[in-house]
């Protein structure tokens, strides 16, 4: 089973390292990371992230996973690994992604006609590719299967587990992971959060990507157009 991570700069790491840590508990796993060298790549977190083959190595997959972070607009303009994605995902038998990867998968043309989810904001841009946008924490829509923000990445994992392997297998994964979060604060959705945390979150995002919805909406039009 070769499970194919694209890795990218300024990616975030726990949408990789997340979903990594439970599909390669899959029988037979093989995980790669993949992108265009074998040089480090940057990650959001300040540490660098070590492909183990390159675009150019690597031309199938069981499953394709990409993961989001602000690294996507960027890469959601770079043709050459939009056609990498295209052909891989033309032929793996899942097609998935983690949090704003969704987008990249859009770009490529491979939620067309597709339910998906991606981070809570960023989800309005997943119409421009011709995704039905659905708020749910891990969407399934034939071989599409799309996890929401971060670590959403994890029970996405676990929930194609047991599409693959059967929830026993999939449950026996996650008691080895000893997953069972409780986290100190209840603020992990909008609803929760509050509009004036929300607000915050925004200004953050804009902050670090300020031109992100002008590049989206330009490779949108690009999208339509083809």
């Amino acid at each position: 089973m070769r499970v194919v991570f694209l890795v990218y700069p300024n990616v975030t790491q726990l949408d990789m390292t997340g979903p990594a840590q439970v599909l390669s508990r899959l029988s037979n796993a093989r995980v790669e990371l993949v992108w265009k060298s074998r040089d480090p790549v940057q990650t959001d977190s300040g540490f660098a992230l070590l492909p183990t083959a390159t675009l150019y190595e690597i031309e199938q997959a069981d499953i394709l996973c990409v993961p989001g972070g602000f690294g996507c607009v960027d890469v959601m303009q770079d043709e050459d690994v939009l056609g990498w994605v295209r052909g891989i995902g033309g032929k793996a038998q899942w097609v998935t992604s983690v949090c704003t990867g969704s987008l990249i998968l859009g770009a490529a043309g491979l939620l067309r006609g597709y339910k998906a989810t991606t981070h809570w904001a960023w989800h309005d841009y997943l119409h421009l590719f011709g995704a039905e946008p659905v708020f749910e924490r891990v969407v399934f829509d034939r071989n599409r299967v799309t996890g929401g923000g971060v670590t959403a990445g994890i029970d996405f994992a676990l929930a194609l587990t047991a599409a693959i392997e059967g929830e026993e297998y999939a449950r026996a994964v996650q008691l080895g992971l000893e997953y069972d979060p409780h986290p100190p604060f209840d603020a992990g959705t909008p609803a929760k959060a509050g509009r004036q945390l929300v607000q915050r979150v925004h200004e953050r995002s804009n902050r670090m990507a300020p031109d992100r919805e002008e590049r989206i909406r330009a490779v949108a039009e690009r999208f339509a157009d083809s």
